[in-house]
């Protein structure tokens, strides 16, 4: 399997992200869905990788510079067909990898607080992820979790 800086220009990567909406506007109210379209992950501010199987999109992740030093993971999916293969963690092994290679000192994210949630929950647990406050523009919401991770201590 490959990781790779993605130009999101691939109809693997648009379909993978149309799903990835899909299932947020299906698990959570339209205020609580605060996932990435495919114009808003081509801004300068966001890194966005996938992980290929040879021809075969396996995930895709993204972080967003929130600041110089605070960055948001976004758009964290799992292709049906790899789902329980480690293809998350992966990805987040390298979007942590690239986020302090980019300077920055604290790697945050929201996602949603229902059960449909919980293995994301697990993952970010697995990998040093505390729950924490909302942070940058996000307020409290039953509908979301916030967490975050220190890279300085890593």
């Amino acid at each position: 399997m490959k990781i790779t800086l993605d130009d999101l220009l691939g109809t693997e990567i648009f379909s993978l992200l149309q799903e990835h909406l899909e299932d947020m506007k299906a698990t959570s109210p339209p205020e609580s869905v605060h996932a990435l379209n495919l114009e808003a992950l081509k801004d300068p501010s966001v890194q966005f990788w996938t992980l290929w199987d040879e021809q075969m999109l396996a995930g895709c992740g993204a972080f967003k510079k929130l600041d110089s030093k605070h960055a948001e993971i976004k758009s964290m999916r799992t292709s049906n067909g790899y789902k329980n293969q480690g293809v998350a963690s992966k990805l987040l092994i390298h979007i942590i990898e690239q986020a302090k290679l980019s300077g920055m000192s604290r790697l945050s994210l929201e996602t949603g607080s229902m059960d449909y949630f919980l293995p994301a929950h697990a993952l970010y647990l697995k990998h040093g992820f505390s729950f924490c406050a909302p942070f940058a523009d996000y307020e409290e919401d039953p509908n979301s979790k916030f967490m975050s991770l220190d890279l300085v201590q890593l």
